[in-house]
């Protein structure tokens, strides 16, 4: 795991959540994103505003260009959710690299473990060392649709 490309040049990562361009993220999961298709703004302002957010940003524009966030109690569990790469800059490893920021960030808290959902990028996760669940019998899910 120690392989891995950095962050392609001209690029930032930043957890600084006054960055985050909440419009374009916005637009980004609900228009674009088969998990979060047609969220409501107030919806995504709030699951901003109570989580860990990460931002990839254009280092000359300063123009956001990927973003992810975790929900975690920084002392036993995270989920990382809403990891998305603008179409524009795919390809170029920003989001191999944002997720590898995530996991170097929660590492010094102790997690037990961080969980992810994902339907179509097995591949760009496992790079980072996650796996699929060892005993997904234990595990259960309350949905309220």
């Amino acid at each position: 795991m120690t392989d891995l490309p950095p962050l392609a040049e001209g690029y930032e990562i930043s957890t600084d959540s006054d960055r985050i361009d909440a419009e374009r993220v916005h637009r980004w999961l609900s228009t674009d994103a088969y998990w979060a298709i047609g969220r409501p703004r107030e919806q995504q302002d709030r699951a901003v505003a109570g989580s860990l957010n990460f931002g990839v940003y254009a280092t000359v524009s300063g123009e956001q260009v990927a973003y992810a966030r975790v929900v975690t109690d920084l002392a036993t569990f995270a989920w990382l959710c809403d990891v998305y790469v603008d179409p524009s800059v795919r390809g170029k490893g920003i989001g191999t690299a944002l997720v590898e920021a995530v996991r170097e960030h929660l590492r010094p808290h102790g997690l037990r473990r961080i969980l992810l959902a994902t339907h179509d990028a097995h591949g760009v996760y496992e790079k980072l060392g996650f796996a699929p669940l060892a005993r997904p019998e234990e595990w259960m899910a309350l949905y309220f649709e």
